[in-house]
């Protein structure tokens, strides 16, 4: 995938997901969804993270990675081994 074909995806991929937990205020990516269903690369990974991070600090969200500690609903909780990123809203 080229670097603009990459910005692309990511931008859908983020409105996508926006959509679909609109009411829920948590963005959830995992390995499976990004390596394996979107069959993207570990450097795509890596870019396609960088921009989220970005994007969802830039909206009011704080984000966390793989194994990242946060309270969510009054519950501590730790990002899974599965899970790349979450992404929750302040």
């Amino acid at each position: 995938m080229t670097e603009k074909e990459l910005k692309y995806f990511t931008i859908n991929y983020i409105n996508k997901k926006l959509e679909e937990s609109e009411d829920k205020g948590i963005i959830r990516y995992t390995f499976y969804e990004l390596r394996v269903k979107n069959n993207l690369s570990e450097d795509e990974v890596k870019e396609f993270l960088r921009i989220n991070k970005n994007y969802f600090e830039n909206n009011g969200y704080e984000v966390y990675f793989t194994d990242d500690k946060f309270v969510y609903q009054n519950a501590n909780r730790t990002v899974q081994p599965n899970e790349l990123m979450i992404a929750i809203k302040k």
